[in-house]
């Protein structure tokens, strides 16, 4: 019963944030899109449904990491069976997709921490300036789906016993 509830609170967390990151990236972004705001008005828009979102996508994001690092320390007891079967390979290919997701997700919210938010609102960046913001932002948004769905794809795998 222990393992079913740690894979349960494994795949609730999995569905928020991958679930989360889709819906900003495939829903709310192209929504805004065709919204008659200005870019400057969007991208406001943007962090403070983002800021919100990471209340509950941050605290996701940590249990996926404990209940990942729970459900594979026999590997992490025996580092060499990483190395020494398939499953282990793929495991270690999953473990380096999170490590890559963590960054890309840090490097994303450092770029729209509070104070570049403080300096959009007050007219404070150019148009250009915002532009390239906006473009960074969709990058690595871009990026964490990606990597959030070939997380998903090696759970899957694992999962399997392939």
């Amino acid at each position: 019963m222990e393992q079913a509830i740690i894979t349960w609170i494994h795949l609730v967390s999995a569905a928020v944030w991958v679930g989360g990151s889709l819906f900003f990236g495939a829903v709310l972004a192209p929504v805004l899109r065709k919204m008659s705001m200005s870019l400057e008005e969007r991208i406001q828009f943007m962090i403070k449904v983002g800021r919100r979102f990471n209340k509950i996508a941050i605290p996701s994001l940590i249990i996926l990491i404990v209940t990942g690092v729970y459900n594979s320390h026999p590997f992490f007891t025996k580092p060499e069976l990483l190395l020494s079967s398939d499953y282990g390979y793929l495991l270690l290919i999953k473990i380096l997709l999170v490590i890559a997701l963590i960054i890309t997700f840090a490097i994303h919210v450092r770029i729209i921490r509070k104070e570049v938010e403080e300096k959009i609102m007050s007219k404070e960046m150019t148009e250009t300036q915002i532009q390239k913001l906006r473009k960074k932002i969709i990058i690595l948004g871009e990026i964490i789906v990606i990597i959030s769905v070939a997380v998903l794809f090696f759970a899957a795998l694992l999962d399997s016993g392939v």
